[in-house]
């Protein structure tokens, strides 16, 4: 991501790592889920060795493609195998459930200057 350029990923998970969490507490990372892009098991693997050295849970958030062309939603089955790789491995995960589709108020549809007729 273009962002990585300016805060690199090592150095975000050494501090994520190095951070003083109270016993209880996780650290939350969020996870949009793109069919194809990354959501294989071979991604759902990747994370869980990438997140491996700290205490987190994890929100899958499948992508609402309601506005895009490029990228698509993960099926459901695709969704619950990437959560289910992750939660083999002790990873504590939640997939977000998609609302506010119906008033284009969905994750990625309130930035869209794409405009439905209603």
């Amino acid at each position: 991501m273009p962002v990585n350029s300016t805060y690199p990923l090592e150095s975000l998970m050494a501090a994520l790592k190095d951070y003083p969490l109270p016993k209880r507490d996780r650290i939350t990372i969020e996870y949009v889920l793109i069919r194809g892009l990354n959501d294989s098991d071979a991604e759902a693997k990747r994370l869980v060795k990438l997140l491996n050295p700290i205490r987190a849970k994890v929100n899958l958030i499948p992508f609402n493609d309601e506005m895009s062309t490029e990228f698509k939603t993960p099926t459901p089955e695709r969704t619950a195998a990437f959560q289910d790789i992750l939660m083999s491995k002790s990873l504590m995960t939640i997939v977000r459930k998609s609302r506010g589709r119906d008033i284009l108020a969905a994750c990625g549809q309130l930035a869209s200057d794409q405009r439905r007729d209603c």
